[in-house]
This record gives C-alpha cells, structure tokens and sequence, in this order.
C-alpha cells in the first residue's frame, strides 16, 4: 500500500511541475541590438560600475548618462539604453554581483519607453504601462502590472556582465 501511494505522490508532482512549467518568461521581446560598454579597466570600473547590492547606474548615451562617460564607436548600449545593477544573480546564487538590463519596457518594445529603477524597492518601474520587475534577484522577472499577467510573461533582455582581467567588467549581449 505504501508502494501505491509514493507512486501516486510522484504522479501528482509531475503534474504539477509540468503545469508550472506553461507559465514562462519571456525575455526576448526586446529586438537583439549589440551591447558593449567596456569597463574592463579597474579605474573605469571604479568610476562608472556598481560596487554594493542595490547600486545602479544608467547608460543612456542620448541622455549623456552617465555623466563623464565616454561613449566610442565600439560603445553599444542596447535597445533602450543599459541599466547595471548590483544584486544576486538567480542562476548562480553568487552575491554582489553586477546585473545588466536593457532599459526599454519589453510590453511597450519601444527605445525610448525605459523602466527607472524605483530605489526603496530595487525594482525596475515602466511609467507608461506600470509594470514593476524584480532587477536585484530574478533576473529582470515581472513582479506586477502588464508585465506579469496572461500566459506569457514579460521579462527585461538580459546581458551578460564578464569579468576582465584588469579589474573590471565588459557589458554584452
């Protein structure tokens, strides 16, 4: 009877693995633009990168954000601009880490409608449709608003944030 009934426990979690499943993020609305900000060295890094859990930075060339930074012809920012943060990243657990986003919101998929990242929340906040994202612990998840309802759910594209040798980070797709 024992034997029946741990078969049958294992069924059920099946099931529910497989219909938790159908509900996925999609983070790829955002068209697929290059990204490189080169903040490999350490003093550049020091300058324009985050150093503590919950510290941003946004890279908005027509914007001129950052202040003092120099954008080349080898700088790309994206879609709608480049948000870094610190924060965790969800696929390694690793703590205080650099995180990157692109900025547009990817329900209105439109360059120069950016989330801001509202700091009492460390969320990422779209001003057109509402939609708030979790940037510092789920990789640029919705949390609430357009962004999380319906069967497909839409995340903020992620970039990659490789570590250099010379003490710093190179941002890219």
């Amino acid at each position: 009877m024992n034997i029946f009934r741990a078969a049958i426990a294992a069924i059920l979690m099946s099931v529910v693995l497989l219909m938790s499943g159908c509900h996925t993020v999609d983070d790829e609305r955002i068209p697929a633009v290059p990204v490189n900000i080169n903040l490999a060295d350490a003093g550049l890094w020091n300058t324009y990168g985050v150093s503590g859990f919950g510290l941003f930075r946004y890279f908005i060339p027509q914007a001129g954000e950052p202040a003092g930074f120099r954008y080349t012809a080898n700088t790309a920012t994206g879609f709608g601009g480049v948000l870094l943060i610190g924060g965790m990243d969800p696929f390694s657990t690793e703590t205080n880490v650099p995180l990157a986003y692109d900025l547009a919101c990817p329900v209105e998929s439109e360059p120069n409608v950016r989330v801001s990242v509202d700091p009492s929340t460390f969320e990422a906040v779209c001003g057109k449709c509402g939609s708030h994202y979790d940037i510092t612990m789920q990789g640029g998840a919705p949390v609430s608003g357009p962004a999380s309802q319906g069967k497909h759910k839409y995340g903020l594209s992620r970039y990659q944030c490789l570590r250099s040798t010379s003490g710093g980070y190179i941002i890219t797709r």
